[in-house]
């Protein structure tokens, strides 16, 4: 505090007892000043029906909610697990052709394996159980195609309509590939648009690409695992219309081909159990932000 006096005259203090009754005068103020501010939560003030701070703010100088557990309540994805680690056991019955809208398909192949022996069906399914629980977490309703307790299969076509049935708002088919050496990284199939016998996927194409991106940007950013480098021309994004599970779908899908069962670089990550943690986490990013924007 300064003190100003007459010109040229030297500062003189204040006595002792004057600056004792001020000091005692002001604690019982600091001390209610500090309660009151305790009792507020250590937030600030803010106009009556203000978002509060913890609201991201969004384009436009709008807030909007960050998501959070819960923020998927109402929303059922379906999780698909490809293949069955039984299906060799049961050629005769996946052999079986079944109607895939453009023609006819075998109810479901063996999947592929790595070469030491790792199957595609145990890979999907670990993840699927991984996946799930991320979302639910977040409050969304999620069914599995199968969850180990088929002998095998399902079929394809109904692979599909166990989507379809839920009412999914997003359904989506976990694999990993089998291609050759030296080809690694992965790939999300998307419908084309088919309109052909029980086939019309016309109303899921633009929705189904919409999935699609977004699974594919949070399962590279959370992996690291590059855009195949053998389909898709460089953008991990492959467009078909000859997979029963798509073609017979009727809500938002799409496939995910991990990576390459047979590429040592790509094997390494796919066996690792922390790895596919974060592939489901990816995964996982891609459908939450799909189901808010959607």
């Amino acid at each position: 505090m300064s003190y100003e006096g007459p010109e040229n005259e030297a500062p003189r203090p204040r006595s002792r007892r004057a600056l004792t009754i001020t000091f005692a005068a002001l604690v019982p103020v600091a001390l209610l000043a500090w309660l009151a501010y305790s009792a507020l939560g250590d937030e600030p003030d803010r106009p009556a029906g203000a978002a509060s701070p913890s609201a991201s703010a969004a384009p436009g100088g709008t807030s909007s909610p960050s998501p959070s557990a819960g923020s998927l309540a109402g929303k059922v994805v379906v999780i698909d697990p490809g293949h069955n680690t039984g299906n060799f056991r049961h050629t005769a019955e996946i052999n079986r052709q079944v109607d895939i809208g453009t023609g006819k398909k075998e109810c479901d192949t063996t999947g592929t394996a790595t070469n030491a022996g790792y199957p595609e069906a145990e890979f999907t399914l670990d993840l699927a159980h991984r996946l799930r629980a991320l979302l639910e977490k977040q409050g969304a309703t999620v069914r599995l195609t199968h969850d180990g307790d088929r002998k095998w299969g399902p079929c394809v076509d109904e692979r599909a309509r166990i989507g379809n049935t839920a009412h999914a708002d997003a359904a989506i088919s976990l694999h990993a590939d089998g291609s050759a050496e030296g080809n690694r990284g992965f790939h999300v199939i998307m419908p084309g648009a088919v309109h052909a016998g029980a086939a019309d996927t016309r109303p899921i194409v633009a929705p189904s690409r919409k999935l699609g991106t977004l699974v594919a940007g949070g399962y590279r950013r959370t992996t690291g695992e590059p855009f195949s480098n053998y389909l898709g021309d460089g953008t991990g994004m492959v467009t078909r219309t000859d997979l029963g599970g798509l073609n017979l779908s009727t809500v938002p899908k799409v496939f995910i081909e991990c990576g390459n069962m047979r590429d040592k670089s790509d094997v390494a990550l796919l066996t690792s159990g922390p790895w596919r943690q974060k592939a489901a986490q990816g995964i996982s990013e891609g459908i939450v932000s799909f189901l808010h924007e959607s």
